[in-house]
């Protein structure tokens, strides 16, 4: 598929530094496309001997990295081997583990896989007005897959974890950035400059420095990798579960009701449709 048709779009910015914008209007949801995309390209990242930062943003507006789009679930790469790690999976492992620096300027709404992929990434800078955040998997009758489940425990402790995931609400820069869950949350008019002063600065330290410190840094903090390939397995499995088949059409009929707001007020309508069914 060309650039120019890709839900993600890669711009080399400097010899140090790469941009990937993710871009699926109207609402950003999660592809199968977006996923072989940013395969393809921390593939190409792995080898790259310059690369020291690299930065993630979005040019759909009030939109981040969305949840997965579950009406083209058969559309996302399967593993041949049944005993082989997810893409997905694969794909927060690598970006985890890169010995490049990741960097999210968050603008709009980050849930469900999109906030899996934000916490896969090592900072996150939101903006205080547009930011916003969640898990909204279990409202539904499903299960996070992605990652959630073993890194928000990590960054905002296991209560409010708790809290994110099970009520699958929707959440404010302010208390993100109070919890943990984003590095620090700026002014909107100040979120651009001040991600890409941090990028500058750290292109310009030692490479190898860098990613050292990085590892150091995952040892301390990283779940295993068993925890999230079980997790997405999990996911799948709550595909075919009563409990999300039963609130599927109810939740449709919100949809067709609500119209584009369902994605901008998505925890919100999610305690509807449960309240209706």
């Amino acid at each position: 598929m060309s650039e120019q048709q890709s839900t993600t779009h890669y711009e080399r910015t400097s010899p140090q530094i790469a941009k990937i914008t993710f871009a699926n209007p109207p609402v950003n949801l999660i592809v199968g496309e977006t996923v072989l995309r940013l395969i393809e390209i921390v593939t190409e990242l792995a080898t790259d001997p310059d690369i020291q930062v690299v930065l993630f943003d979005s040019a759909t507006p009030d939109f981040f990295y969305n949840h997965f789009d579950l009406a083209a679930a058969a559309d996302f790469p399967a593993p041949e081997d049944p005993d082989a790690v997810p893409a997905w999976t694969n794909l927060v492992l690598e970006l985890s583990r890169a010995p490049y620096i990741t960097i999210a300027a968050i603008r709009g709404r980050t849930r469900g896989g999109g906030n899996e992929l934000a916490l896969a990434l090592d900072l996150r800078y939101a903006s205080r007005e547009k930011a916003i955040f969640g898990q909204p998997e279990v409202g539904s009758g499903l299960l996070p897959g992605g990652g959630g489940s073993e890194r928000l425990p990590r960054a905002i402790g296991r209560d409010r974890a708790l809290e994110a995931i099970l009520t699958s609400d929707d959440y404010d820069a302010d208390t993100a950035e109070r919890w943990g869950w984003v590095t620090r949350a700026l002014p909107d008019s100040e979120l651009d400059d001040f991600v890409g002063t941090v990028a500058a600065r750290l292109a310009s330290f030692d490479r190898t420095s860098l990613a050292s410190a990085k590892a150091q840094i995952n040892r301390a903090s990283l779940p295993p990798d068993a925890d999230l390939v079980a997790a997405y397995g999990e996911f799948t499995h709550s595909l075919t579960l009563p409990g999300f088949l039963t609130r599927a059409a109810g939740t449709q009929a919100v949809v067709e009701q609500a119209g584009i707001d369902f994605e901008y007020r998505l925890g919100h309508y999610i305690g509807i449709a449960n309240q209706q069914s």
